[in-house]
């Protein structure tokens, strides 16, 4: 991740808000923008009160948004995951009004010392691989294996019926891929009739899905740890095999690498998650949320092309995600209808 220092005033008005709230003069020394993202400017600042000075995270609306999340469920869900070994960041302040920043925004700890390895680049882990495969898929089967009763961001959601998971998401997605479409997507739409045609055995159990877990959206120390599980902003309650199936979709592994995501081997990852979970995983079911995975994918990548080419947004990640990852997606999607044969 890149970072640049705001320009419009910002430390000022942040220091201002959290002397309002907390009481005490703060002042804001630093304040920088982290690039990436599309639902979010994410921003990080040190504040100082009482001569301490500590460092956090400012998660604020944008303008306008690739992806429409909502970020008081995203506060929550980091919330309900915050020291419970899953290196979920501290959720702190939850501001919906905007108040002195204008628009509405949440602030976290921020974790320092770590880099978040690009899901394309090959052998991205090095050495210490086989470590962070082992504790990105333990943290996502202990996020699974969590009940949701008395989790902060039950209350905020809809309880969906087991059998009901798969549709809803469905439905969204493929609402999201004919909405900002410009142009005939045939895969992707055969996809989403066979996924339509052959709905997934219910869910085993209503979990917490982190909606973004995959490589590229957690920071490591360079020695094998996990510092720190980012990217909550499509959390919701559904089925658990909705994250394993997005992590381990082919788009994050490089073209030649054996490994899931170059991590570990793929029966190794899902025994991992198993062992984590206390869940099973039906054959029939992961199936049907592997080929959803890449047609979410191709969802997000489609609205990445609409934001880049007619809302403005300049983020060269739109560019990249709208035509190189789009075009992958496409060959992904391809080789599973093949690979599942006639309906």
């Amino acid at each position: 991740m890149s970072d640049s220092p705001p320009a419009d005033g910002l430390a000022d008005r942040l220091a201002a808000y959290l002397t309002r709230v907390s009481g005490a003069p703060t002042t804001v020394p630093l304040l920088f923008r982290i690039s990436g993202g599309a639902s979010r400017e994410t921003y990080g600042f040190d504040a100082v009160v009482d001569e301490q000075r500590k460092g956090f995270i400012l998660r604020r609306d944008p303008p306008g948004s690739l992806i429409d999340t909502d970020r008081r469920l995203e506060f929550l869900a980091i919330q309900s995951f915050a020291g419970k070994d899953v290196a979920a960041p501290d959720a702190l302040i939850l501001e919906e009004e905007g108040a002195e920043l204008e628009r509405p925004f949440f602030i976290m700890g921020r974790v320092d010392g770590g880099t978040a390895g690009s899901p394309f680049a090959a052998d991205v882990y090095g050495d210490h691989a086989a470590q962070i495969g082992q504790q990105f898929f333990t943290f996502m089967g202990r996020i699974a294996g969590e009940s949701v009763e008395g989790l902060p961001i039950t209350p905020a959601m809809s309880l969906p019926a087991a059998d009901g998971c798969w549709r809803r998401e469905l439905d969204y997605w493929a609402g999201v891929i004919e909405a900002d479409e410009a142009h005939p997507q045939p895969i992707v739409r055969a996809a989403i009739r066979r996924l339509y045609r052959d709905p997934p055995p219910p869910a085993t159990k209503i979990a917490v899905v982190h909606g973004d877990f995959r490589t590229g959206n957690f920071l490591h120390d360079g020695a094998g740890r996990i510092i720190a599980l980012l990217d909550w902003e499509m959390a919701h309650l559904g089925d658990p095999l909705e994250d394993l199936g997005w992590s381990m979709d082919a788009l994050w592994t490089p073209p030649g690498e054996t490994r899931v995501s170059g991590m570990i081997p793929r029966d190794e990852a899902l025994d991992i998650w198993r062992r984590a979970s206390g869940l099973e995983i039906d054959p029939t079911a992961f199936a049907w949320w592997s080929l959803f995975a890449s047609v979410k994918g191709q969802a997000i990548w489609t609205s990445s092309a609409k934001a880049w080419l007619d809302h403005g947004m300049t983020e060269p990640v739109l560019a990249f995600s709208g035509w190189y990852t789009a075009r992958r997606q496409d060959e992904i999607l391809a080789a599973r209808l093949a690979e599942m044969g006639p309906a």
